[in-house]
């Protein structure tokens, strides 16, 4: 697992330090010219302090040869603003008293999990490796519970249950219980994009047969006859993510928004109506656009009638766990109030 942590990492990473640097870049209007990384910063907060716009980290940053996975920031390292023929590159200090200048880092071997993250990971643990989403098909064609042992009504960790529907071949892992929620709808279409998941609990099968045997290893509700079950995937951790423009003319809404909340954040988690069908993928950014009211314009009394502004920019969604036909996004900035229904592009679009 280290080393898979660590190549992902590395070839992700890998990838921002190729983009081109022929494109202009914005810096943020009070950038600092030099800043110390402390814990509890992300790569996102560090390329916002720097850059108009976070995404443009790989136009600016500047690989060290003296530093084996340059890439690697951690708390206490210097990052420090320079120009080279007018285009601004970032160089890192490591291993050096404050103050120092000189920018001959001494190597120091430190584990890949004390790097500072890309965003706030644990924000988003917990929604990486079950199922939140699923397809009518998928809820069609699911192994589900038929019974429990002794022909108990509910059940919890360390019971056993019995699933039909699970494959002779299946493999002897682990299996998410899952309950089918609400609908998740197209604002404009009305047309049922996939149910969201009720995360039930984990179990592992025991022996296989029709119906199988399963373990209920833990559960965070009441296990039901009827309940659905997925094998627990392999999802890649939040330590690949890099930000980068969504692709035009993607454009969406926001339709839910996880955890329950009811005022919509910076790093609130959220459901964007728009998926990889739709050429979103994990990392990518949205501009969130808040819908300009309708005021009544009756200056002139003999004919009043209903004007709509113009929609106001409200912040920045980044993609962090797609689905075929929706996504699941984190509020990485907030401008003003964010609500359900706020439309989102790609961050370039008119």
């Amino acid at each position: 697992m280290h080393r898979l942590r660590r190549f992902c990492l590395v070839l992700v990473l890998g990838c921002w330090a190729a983009v081109g640097q022929a494109a202009p870049v914005a810096l943020a209007a009070d950038h600092p010219q030099r800043y110390t990384v402390v814990k509890g910063d992300t790569l996102w907060d560090i390329a916002a302090r720097f850059l108009k716009n976070p995404w443009d980290w790989p136009k600016i940053w500047k690989a060290n040869p003296q530093i084996k996975n340059p890439h690697w920031i951690y708390p206490g390292d210097v990052l420090i603003l320079r120009f080279d023929h007018g285009q601004p590159y970032l160089t890192l200090q490591r291993g050096k008293p404050a103050g120092v200048e000189k920018l001959q880092p001494a190597i120091r071997e430190r584990p890949v999990t004390q790097a500072i993250p890309t965003i706030p990971y644990e924000r988003v643990r917990q929604f990486l490796t079950t199922p939140r989403v699923v397809s009518e098909q998928e809820l069609e064609t699911a192994p589900y519970v038929i019974s429990l042992a002794d022909n108990r009504l509910i059940g919890g960790g360390g019971d056993t249950i019995y699933v039909r529907r699970l494959p002779e071949d299946a493999a002897d892992g682990s299996y998410t219980v899952f309950r089918p929620d609400d609908a998740i709808r197209d604002p404009e279409t009305k047309e049922i994009l996939g149910y969201n998941a009720l995360y039930v609990g984990d179990s592992h099968l025991q022996r296989h047969g029709d119906p199988a045997t399963l373990v209920v290893d833990h559960s965070v509700r009441e296990i039901l006859v009827g309940d659905r079950l997925l094998p627990v995937g392999s999802e890649q951790l939040a330590l690949d993510y890099y930000p980068r423009p969504a692709p035009q003319p993607v454009r969406g809404h926001i339709v839910k928004v996880l955890d329950g909340v009811s005022q919509i954040g910076q790093y609130d988690l959220v459901v964007i109506d728009r998926g990889t069908a739709d050429g979103l993928q994990k990392g990518h950014v949205l501009k969130v656009w808040r819908h300009g009211v309708k005021v009544l314009d009756n200056l002139d009394r003999r004919s009043p009638e209903w004007v709509t502004l113009p929609d106001e920019e409200a912040g920045w969604v980044m993609i962090f766990r797609p689905f075929e036909r929706v996504s699941y996004g984190i509020v990485m900035k907030a401008m003003r109030a964010i609500h359900i229904g706020d439309l989102v592009t790609a961050p370039n679009a008119s």
